[in-house]
Order: C-alpha cells, then sequence, then structure tokens
C-alpha cells in the first residue's frame, strides 16, 4: 500500500515527463510514458541508440520511480544506417583509442547491429569504458558484454574506500547504505531515493580496489529529503 510520503503515479508521470523534456539530447515528443505503482514503462521510438540509453537514464533520476520497462523502438534512420563490417571497424578503432582501455583485452563481434564485448581487464572502470565508446557509434542497435575482472594479485585489500566514497558523494546518503563484504564480493544493503542513486553506489562499489562482484540488495524508497 502507499504510504503519505509516496507520490502517485501521476505525480511521477508528470515528473519523468519533465525530466525527458528536460534533457537537451532527447526528442520526447516521440516518447510515451505509461506508470503502474511506481513501474515507468517507455514507449515510442528513438532514432539512436545512445538517445535511447539517454531516455532511461533521465527516468532513472526521478525520485519515486521503483523500476523501468524500456520498451522504446529504434528507427534509425537509412542515413545512419551500417553493416555489420562498418561497425565492427568503428567499434575496432574507438577501443583502439580509448587511454583507459587495455591494449588487446577487448574482442569486439557484431551481429545483426549488436555488438557483442568479450575478453578480460582488471578493473570495472575498464569494462565500463569498453562499452560507453560503443553506444555512440551510428548504427548501433544495442551493446552487451560478457567481459570478465580479474583483478592484479598485487591490487590491496578488497573493498578499501568504499564507504568513504559513499559518505563524500553528493547523491547518496550514507547513513541508509550498509557495505558487506565477503571475500572479493561487494554486498550493498539498506535504501535509496531513486534508481540513479543504486546505480551510483554500485558504481562506487565496482570502482574499489579488488572487487571482483557486485551484489546490490538496495531497495528503492522515495523519502522527502532529509526524511
Amino acid at each position: 500500500m502507499l504510504n503519505v510520503l509516496d507520490k502517485t503515479d501521476t505525480e511521477i508521470k508528470n515528473d519523468v515527463l519533465s525530466e525527458l523534456k528536460y534533457d537537451p539530447s532527447l526528442n520526447v515528443t516521440e516518447i510515451g510514458v505509461l506508470v503502474t505503482d511506481g513501474v515507468v514503462t517507455l514507449t515510442g521510438y528513438t532514432t539512436s541508440f545512445d538517445e535511447k540509453l539517454a531516455a532511461v537514464h533521465a527516468v532513472k533520476r526521478v525520485a519515486g520511480v521503483v523500476a523501468i520497462a524500456d520498451d522504446i523502438e529504434l528507427h534509425i534512420p537509412d542515413a545512419n544506417h551500417r553493416t555489420d563490417g562498418e561497425i565492427a571497424a568503428a567499434a575496432a578503432h574507438k577501443i583502439a583509442w580509448a587511454t583507459t582501455i587495455p591494449k588487446g583485452s577487448v574482442e569486439i563481434t557484431v551481429r545483426n547491429g549488436w555488438i557483442i564485448l568479450e575478453g578480460e581487464v582488471e578493473w570495472w572502470y575498464q569494462k565500463n569504458a569498453a562499452e560507453i565508446v560503443m553506444r555512440s557509434i551510428s548504427g548501433v542497435h544495442g551493446v552487451s558484454s560478457s567481459m570478465s575482472i580479474k583483478p592484479n594479485d598485487k591490487i590491496p585489500a578488497v573493498g578499501m574506500g568504499i564507504e568513504a566514497a559513499i559518505d563524500r558523494s553528493a547523491m547518496l546518503d550514507a547513513s541508509k547504505i550498509r557495505i558487506e563484504i565477503v571475500g572479493s564480493k561487494v554486498i550493498l544493503h539498506g535504501t535509496v531515493r531513486t534508481l540513479a542513486q543504486r546505480e551510483e553506489a554500485e558504481r562506487i562499489a565496482w570502482a574499489a580496489q579488488g572487487v571482483f562482484s557486485v551484489e546490490d540488495h538496495l531497495a528503492v524508497k522515495w523519502y522527502p529529503s532529509g526524511g
């Protein structure tokens, strides 16, 4: 049941529409929004994969959203269509020029416009960087990654500085988040106000030295600031 602190679905929908309109990278007239019990369903279409992701990230910033169903379709203009070979060549070029990604660590496959990344890196940020540089390639329909993370044996104790980093974050309320470390795994417990905050807590956990995996048990529970 909803309590007095919960937003209504109508309030959430209005806030989502406002956030989508506020983002200059989005053509909000082509995106539809439905909200049921805090779950936002995005419909309509975008003309690029990057724009599709931008719409989802915009919704994550809205308080009261507990989950997102992304039903946005891609309508890539004819001028932006690329063959799998052209996309693969562009992807290889971007990886080669990315200073944060170790040479030879990423294997690229393109199938029906989808980029599939494989390989092994020592840090989550390297894996994340490889995914990010793929998203803006013209004609891409999607990006998936099965890259693994294998920390260097010389990396110090797992999880050093996570709590301090969360405490420093302007996005997070550290008093509502508890960190548990089991071996090379970090487990997040507690509550956050938005999906974007949950994503930020995961990012901080992954960024810590020696982290091999992250389990996110954070609940998304909207409450007024300071509540």
